[in-house]
């Protein structure tokens, strides 16, 4: 049935213009209100930078969403000004700054001036760099940016090939995709996934990674079909890098039980430890046992930029596929990610040609349409900001920053690692650090361990509630333990300093209440209590 329009449907001259100015449209005819906004929004900008004097207020979630109750989100304010007191008031105030010195928690970093811009033009052009008739140039960049990043990996740019993508857990997503196609097309008489679904033995695939990989890893496997059991955790050595003799028995073990060895994801700069396994080893492996091997660089990509620490990253060319994350060591606004592959035809399973976007006719006339090689079809602009950074501040001045805070690590580790409050599980390679406080007791004994993980957790909710860090914290072998993550190059040995005589402070005063507590409550409440102090 075709639609039929209203019968008193007319069209009045000039009124598509009252709409767009209504809508506040960006165009020709708005640059000034769009001008005026950005300078309001730069100047509320550049205000509540220069007054944090921490990285978070401490808020807890349950204070700041009480601002949200009575919320009419169908009612706008009356004007810009009121809107940016409002984002000022439920957002701004609260939110977490990474730029701080004093911000050690996650693998997030403060960005670049340049990337900023790019973001800001990105937004107004609104470019989408699916296919070349909605981004021409923009694709062209992109493509750039992927040759030189496979060239700086030691690919064959010729040969290997690459996309922008979400983030570390999308392009692992990709890399296991194109190891489980693959080894059908190729082992399993030209079983096409793409084509039937999953063969009949796909429930032996088997993936090894090691026990401080990302857990993308169990998450990709989910979502391929594979199920989280088809991830072996091979264990790791006294730097929690991959055991190379656990994963070979994992292997052995693997095929004895009728398993079929699919691939290895060698972690290139562990969340937890900053530990990158030994992939000059493995890679003879894998290719023996005729395996996809993926390196996840999201963390450690750093390094391809580094004088000083390149050398971490040997063998990383033996890989199969790369996961780089801009956005976590290139100081580059979320999101701005890439996945990489030695082999472009490795692709080819995530092409689907539809007629009005990229029909197979542009791609025989030679149009290059980035969708073809993409999870996503309608995708941001990404590569702008890392272009314009790498056109301004260059690539040496980013390897400098990043050697910068893998060498603030190594300085608190040497500062500090015989400080007889603190313990360190292990020296740092990149720019990640753990540890706990640590100390005796009254009576000149060390505390249980179920002690020392409650104070931990509990210096960490302190440091954070009283404003004055904001760290992280993980579990090793069921312990607690503490985390610096260094990603500013702001942040000098004297802010984590700072930040360590505050743990050291909270430390001793709860090793006091908790001897307190322990004497005058029962085992019952005595845990309870001690958390609500």
């Amino acid at each position: 049935m075709l639609l039929t329009p209203p019968k008193n449907l007319t069209l009045i001259p000039g009124c598509e213009n009252d709409i767009s100015r209504r809508a506040n449209i960006f165009n020709q005819h708005s640059l000034g209100s769009f001008t005026s906004a950005i300078k309001k929004g730069t100047a509320l900008i550049n205000k509540k930078i220069s007054q944090a004097k921490a990285p978070f207020s401490g808020i807890f979630p349950e204070e700041l969403s009480k601002q949200f109750a009575g919320l009419d989100l169908d009612t706008p304010q009356d004007s810009l000004d009121h809107a940016l007191a409002e984002l000022e008031s439920l957002y701004l105030n609260d939110a977490v700054y990474f730029h701080h010195p004093k911000y050690m928690a996650h693998l997030n970093t403060p960005v670049t001036n340049v990337s900023i811009l790019a973001e800001l033009i990105q937004a107004a052009v609104n470019t989408s760099v699916d296919t070349w008739d909605q981004s021409a140039g923009g694709t062209l960049i992109e493509q750039s940016l992927v040759d030189w990043t496979l060239s700086r990996i030691g690919y064959e740019t010729s040969k290997g090939d690459g996309v922008f993508t979400s983030g570390g857990t999308q392009s692992n997503l990709m890399a296991l995709l194109l190891a489980r196609d693959n080894y059908c097309l190729e082992q399993l008489n030209g079983h096409s996934v793409q084509q039937l679904g999953l063969p009949k033995e796909a429930h032996r695939f088997r993936i090894f990674t090691s026990q401080a990989s990302h857990f993308s890893v169990q998450k990709s496997a989910s979502l391929l079909g594979l199920g989280f059991n088809s991830v072996i955790s091979v264990p790791v050595d006294q730097h929690f890098r991959m055991d190379i003799h656990a994963l070979k028995e994992a292997i052995n073990r693997c095929k004895k039980e009728g398993g079929i060895p699919l691939a290895v994801v060698a972690t290139m700069g562990t969340t937890d430890f900053g530990s990158i396994d030994p992939i000059a080893s493995i890679a003879p492996l894998c290719e023996a046992e005729n395996m996809w091997l993926h390196a996840d660089s999201a963390y450690g990509c750093g390094l391809l930029l580094s004088n000083k620490y390149r050398h971490y990253l040997q063998g990383l060319a033996l890989a199969d596929s790369v996961t780089v994350d801009y956005h976590k060591s290139f100081f580059q606004p979320v999101a701005c990610s890439a996945f990489f592959t030695k082999n472009s035809n490795h692709l080819h399973c995530l092409t689907y040609h539809a007629d009005y976007l990229n029909p197979l006719s542009e791609k025989l006339a030679g149009t290059p349409n980035l969708v073809c090689k993409s999870l996503q079809t309608t995708r941001r602009f990404d590569a702008l900001k890392l272009w314009l950074t790498l056109r301004t501040v260059g690539p040496k001045t980013l390897g400098e920053a990043f050697d910068s805070v893998i060498d603030l690590a190594q300085s608190v580790y040497l500062a500090h690692h015989k400080d007889t409050h603190l313990e360190f599980i292990h020296p740092p390679q990149l720019s990640t650090l753990l540890f706990r406080y640590k100390s005796k007791n009254t009576n000149g004994q060390h505390h249980t361990a179920s002690q020392i993980n409650q104070i931990n957790k509990k210096i960490r909710q302190l440091l954070s509630r009283n404003a004055e860090a904001l760290i992280a914290s993980t579990t090793v072998n069921g312990d607690n333990w503490l985390k610096f993550t260094f990603l500013n190059p702001a942040t000098k040995l004297s802010d984590v300093d700072e930040v360590l005589a505050n743990i050291k402070a909270h430390g001793a005063c709860l090793s006091k209440r908790f001897e307190k507590l322990s004497q005058t409550e029962s085992p019952n409440t005595f845990l309870s209590s001690f958390n609500n102090t």
